[in-house]
């Protein structure tokens, strides 16, 4: 069943995203509903699978092995996942080589591409295909293997393969999440041969994961955050995560809160650089 999300509930799946609880009567206040009306939104998300009914409030749906369906991942965190996409598509050049996988951040990464020139992209993402196809200048490779109905991704050992015949300048990777020691996780075991492929063969690996992320915990082993270079999150991660990201020497780059005065099309800016492993915003 794929119904639309109305604003209301796509806020309440943000809100569990990031703190792993919702009190109904906190929501009612913050929304200026009454509780039975969030009581019923809440209804509507348990139902659909996107959130487990807890004692006063909701929280995240009780699984490690089953991802939130495409389409309901595709509306939830959109302006942290554009402004994300605006900061990759400002760190990389014209008349690069990349590699870009499955997920619903890296969809809108390659969005926002599409300005760019000259770009060579090799791909297991068929909508990242069609977007990047019609830019002129740009040449899309598109990997072999299973085409998965649910989100046009392909996989297998053939992706994979496919995938390690070339050495390319940025791997830009999305997860499912990162668990509290620093390990990358996701779903689809097939789907993160993929990814670990990518991260053997490119130059520089790039992390595209908004907060959501780092209170998931899928149950497949991708990597960990040592095996990537920069990490293009909306928000500082987690206090514990500081001490990882300084071992690892992961750059962490965050989009400016707001664009500088005059900034063209009001795309994020580098305003400042800071040390590794620690937040630079963009």
């Amino acid at each position: 069943m794929n119904i639309e999300l109305n604003h209301r509930q796509r806020q309440i799946l943000e809100r569990v995203d990031a703190a792993g609880f919702v009190a109904i009567d906190d929501l009612a206040a913050e929304f200026r509903v009454t509780p039975q009306t969030v009581r019923r939104d809440i209804n509507s998300l348990c139902d659909r699978g996107l959130l487990r009914r807890l004692h006063g409030g909701a929280g995240p749906p009780a699984s490690s092995v089953r991802n939130i369906d495409y389409s309901d991942r595709r509306v939830l965190h959109p302006e942290a996942k554009q402004r994300i996409a605006r900061a990759v598509a400002d760190y990389i050049p014209n008349g690069s080589s990349l590699f870009i996988n499955l997920g619903t951040t890296t969809e809108a990464v390659a969005g926002a591409l599409c300005a760019h020139t000259n770009m060579r992209v090799i791909t297991n993402n068929l909508n990242v295909a069609v977007l990047l196809c019609a830019q002129p200048s740009f040449e899309v490779m598109v990997t072999g293997g299973q085409v998965r109905p649910h989100d046009r991704g392909i996989v297998g050992a053939e992706t994979a393969d496919f995938i390690s015949q070339f050495k390319v300048d940025f791997g830009i990777i999305g997860v499912s999440g990162i668990d509290g020691d620093g390990t990358l996780l996701d779903y689809d075991y097939r789907e993160v041969r993929v990814a670990q492929a990518i991260i053997a063969n490119a130059r520089r690996v790039l992390l595209v994961a908004d907060q959501s992320k780092f209170t998931r915990n899928p149950m497949v082993r991708l990597a960990h955050l040592s095996d990537i270079d920069v990490l293009f999150t909306d928000r500082p991660p987690p206090a514990a995560m500081n001490a990882i990201l300084t071992a690892a020497e992961v750059e962490v780059r965050l989009p400016a809160a707001q664009c500088e005065p005059g900034a063209e099309n009001g795309a994020d800016k580098a305003i400042r650089a800071i040390p590794r492993a620690t937040a630079t915003e963009v």
